[in-house]
């Protein structure tokens, strides 16, 4: 309680006082945040003198509307008062400053989704290497109820299984991840692994697609964004030199001559260490 208490009085008097006047101390008065918050000046006056009772949840709030606390902030109150975090809504539109990369990675093969496996936006390289990229495009439920052949038959149950470990660490800092995981349940393969109960975050990997026109595509995949943040930006990479790099570079070229996809055509057999 006593940290609690100092935190509230330091958020408190770093804000910007309400009308004119001179104060003799910083920041906002007890009484202008309770009425914000809430409720009563003398239940505030106790918080912040660590004699008051354990806030609920709703009052937490209150007071985080009424000391306009950000997102980490809010959070850090939340664990000071021994209550679980609140989730914040699921995203709809990428970070600014995710964008900001993406836009700099205009020539990569990159893509920005959710920790839910939503896409949000994506390169047009992204696009020659994931024809099927679209806006609402869930890639755990393309994986697993819809139709898996992009990925080799020899990779599907690694593939699957690394998806699945990433759903549960996700599920454990994100309840609402729950309704996704019912409805994974309707396949077989996902059911199976979820049952092991494996849980890892994924950083990064080694990924083999079957592309509609340029066959077997191998790239080097790297995953960033903090756990606690609900977007990812993830960015393919071919080893410079490489059957997979050459392919890339037949797809953009021929993309770029005839503004659309190419027709498929026969590539040379590659093994898969070369590629």
């Amino acid at each position: 309680m006593r940290d609690l208490a100092d935190f509230l009085r330091s958020r408190r008097e770093r804000m910007s006082p309400i009308g004119s006047g001179r104060r003799r101390t910083p920041g906002r008065r007890r009484e202008e945040i309770a009425v914000v918050a809430g409720v009563s000046i003398d239940y505030y006056t106790r918080l912040e003198q660590a004699r008051g009772p354990h806030p609920s949840p709703s009052v937490l709030h209150g007071i985080a509307r009424a000391l306009e606390l950000n997102a980490d902030e809010r959070a850090h109150l939340f664990r000071l008062a021994g209550e679980a975090v609140p989730e914040e809504p699921a995203s709809v539109s990428v970070r600014p400053g995710v964008q900001l990369l993406l836009d700099r990675l205009r020539d990569d093969i990159a893509l920005v989704i959710t920790d839910l496996g939503d896409v949000l936006a994506w390169t047009p390289r992204a696009a020659l290497v994931y024809p099927s990229l679209r806006p609402g495009l869930n890639l755990l439920r393309a994986f697993f109820l819809t139709d898996p052949d992009r990925i080799p038959a020899a990779d599907r149950e690694d593939v699957a299984r690394s998806h699945v470990a990433d759903l549960r660490a996700t599920l454990a800092r994100r309840p609402a991840a729950q309704p996704l995981v019912d409805e994974l349940m309707a396949s077989p393969l996902f059911a199976r692994l979820w049952a092991g109960h494996d849980v890892a975050v994924r950083r990064s990997d080694h990924k083999r697609l079957l592309h509609p026109v340029a066959g077997l595509l191998e790239l080097d995949c790297e995953v960033l964004g903090a756990p606690e943040h609900d977007q990812r930006l993830v960015i393919h990479t071919a080893p410079e030199g490489s059957v997979t790099a050459r392919r890339l570079a037949l797809l953009v070229s021929a993309e770029e001559a005839a503004g659309r996809m190419p027709e498929p055509w026969t590539p040379v057999p590659v093994s898969p260490s070369s590629a």
